[in-house]
Order: C-alpha cells, then sequence, then structure tokens
C-alpha cells in the first residue's frame, strides 16, 4: 500500500469527499505499474498517485468517474490490442463487476486494476436533546448512516442529507422542518403524538403537498416503549422510505410523496467524450489529449490514438449523414 495514497483517503473520508480507490492487483510486463500501486480518483476527474502511465490513467479516470455515479466496485482489465488476426473479446463476455477494455496507446503488456468507490454515509440529521434524539445520534451508525446531533438549515440542500428527524418536544419545530421540506430531503420525521404532529403539521408554512412529506409520528409502527426502540422504529422506516432508482421494483412505498434524490457527489462532474480511434471512455477537459479537426474537436485516451487519427482523420470519422 502507499502510505502517502492511504493517507489521502482518511482525509477524504474525514472530509466527507466521494471519491474512487484505484489499486493495481495484477500487471504483465512491460508495464509502467506493479501490483501494489495505488491513486484515487476525486469526483473533478483529478488523479493523485499512480496506477500506470498516460494511457491506463485515463482509461482509470473514465470507468471511476462512472463508478461514483453507480456506487457499484469493478475490476478492470486494460489490455493492449490482440495480434493481427486473433479475436477481440466481446464487449459482452465479461462477467459481472469485471471490464475488459483495449487500449491502443499501450505498448505491450496488461493490466488489472480494482476500483472502489468511497462515498460518505448518509447524514441522519437530528433535532432537539431529548432521549429518542440521543438514541437516534447513537444508533445511526449500526446501520450505515452518520447521526448528526443539530440541524444546519443552511446546509440542508448541498445533499448527502438522507433524513431530518425532528425529535425536541415541541421546541423550535416548525422552522426546522419547514427548511428541511424545502431544501428536499427525502426523509423528515416529527415525534410527536398523532394529535400533536398533525397540529404542528397543519400550521406549517407550507402547502399541503409539503406537508404531507412530514411523517408524523415518526417511524414504523412496532409497539416500540424505549426511546431507543423509538429510535430504532424511526431509522427502519428511513431505510424502508429512502430513494431508490426508478427501475428498483421495491422502490419507496406507495404512500411516500414523490421527491427527486438528491445528489450524492457534490460539485460539477467533468463530462465523457469517445476516443473515436479506440472507442474508450475518455474525461472531455484538460490535461486529456486532444485534436481539433474540421470545426470539431475530438478527445483521445493517449498520445498512440492521437498519433493515429492526425495521421488520418477520415479513417476514424464517420462519413456526413
Amino acid at each position: 500500500m502507499n502510505p502517502e495514497v492511504e493517507a489521502r483517503a482518511a482525509q477524504l473520508r474525514h472530509e466527507r469527499v466521494p471519491f474512487v480507490l484505484a489499486r493495481v492487483v495484477r500487471a504483465e510486463r512491460p508495464t509502467s505499474a506493479v501490483p501494489g500501486d495505488e491513486a484515487v480518483v476525486l469526483p473533478d476527474g483529478s488523479i493523485e498517485g499512480f496506477v500506470g502511465g498516460a494511457c491506463a490513467e485515463s482509461t482509470v479516470r473514465a470507468q471511476g468517474l462512472s463508478l461514483l455515479d453507480s456506487g457499484e466496485s469493478l475490476l478492470l482489465r486494460i489490455s493492449p490490442p490482440p495480434p493481427e488476426g486473433a479475436a477481440a473479446p466481446a464487449p459482452g463476455d465479461d462477467p459481472p463487476g469485471t471490464l475488459s477494455v483495449v487500449n491502443h496507446c499501450l505498448s505491450g503488456g496488461t493490466l488489472e486494476i480494482f476500483l472502489e468507490p468511497v462515498a460518505p454515509a448518509p447524514v441522519v440529521a437530528v433535532h432537539g436533546d431529548s432521549p429518542i434524539a440521543a438514541a437516534l445520534v447513537s444508533l445511526a451508525g449500526g446501520v450505515g448512516f452518520e447521526g448528526v446531533a443539530g440541524v444546519d438549515p443552511a446546509g440542508l440542500g448541498a445533499g448527502g442529507v438522507l433524513a431530518v428527524v425532528v425529535a425536541s418536544h415541541g421546541r423550535d419545530e416548525e422552522p426546522v422542518l419547514e427548511a428541511a421540506v424545502r431544501a428536499g430531503v427525502p426523509y423528515v420525521g416529527l415525534v410527536a403524538s398523532p394529535k400533536r404532529g398533525g397540529a404542528v403539521v397543519a400550521g406549517l408554512d407550507l402547502d399541503p403537498g409539503q406537508r404531507a412529506a412530514v411523517r408524523t409520528p415518526a417511524g414504523l409502527d412496532i409497539g416500540a416503549r424505549t426511546p431507543r426502540e423509538v429510535a430504532l422504529s424511526i431509522l427502519a422506516e428511513i431505510v424502508a422510505r429512502r430513494p431508490r432508482p426508478a427501475a428498483d421494483p421495491a422502490a419507496a412505498p406507495e404512500a411516500a410523496p414523490e421527491r427527486a434524490a438528491e445528489p450524492v457527489v457534490p460539485g460539477r462532474r467533468p463530462p465523457l467524450a469517445t476516443d473515436v480511434v479506440c472507442g474508450m471512455s475518455v474525461v472531455a477537459e484538460e490535461p486529456t489529449l486532444h485534436l481539433d479537426h474540421g470545426g470539431e474537436r475530438h478527445w483521445f485516451c493517449g498520445s498512440g490514438c492521437l498519433r493515429a487519427f492526425a495521421a488520418d482523420p477520415d479513417a476514424y470519422l464517420a462519413p456526413p449523414g
């Protein structure tokens, strides 16, 4: 392991910045990387560390950015073109969790790199200092969330906040609930009796559709009695109602209000383009190699593809129409 990369990864986790950890697990000569080389791919497309030369790095950058969206790990196999006359592997031949790409820029050798996306734990922000509030903060980590005591209304729209739970026994409930709903937080819950909770929600400065987004009494009905049991019921409801991809048949229950999930990754994501020579995905920004031809900019995974295109652009461009 690379101590500098490991330290950088720890810092990114602490700062709640998503990234992809890339680690070389196999290398066939001639390659510039060796097993154990590591790097992190950041949301802006920058790479810190070393997992191979410019050609391999371009592939890792593009695939890493796609994994920040999917959240799935991937074993990436980068190899040079097969010998003349030999059949290249078909794209569908890769088993699940793996991807083989042919890089025309490699001088030889094959790299296998494991790409692991690391996303910050979703935040469950709790307003109040009641026993139920304390239990929520304490138990959240056990189900993969980060329990935070206190709610910062100004920070709710930045993404990463999965739930806001108000458990303050009547203290400053309305401003927090209104801010959470307006920010589009996926789950907003109020700990209160049905009668008091309904009265609080009815008095919120929100439209009827927005008021319907507030869950009160917060939590599933599991017969909870103690503060920790109530906290458990609330966390179970957060899990049951958290946003899922639209294609997921187990999406949020029918009664859940329709609401788009907040993006997990903050900031601007660089665009991707296709290398017209080898067909690989590359980041369409500096410092990726590029060449302007016919009034259009073309992006390349490495110098080999750029030189091939420059020598005969028409061989790689589709005819008009």
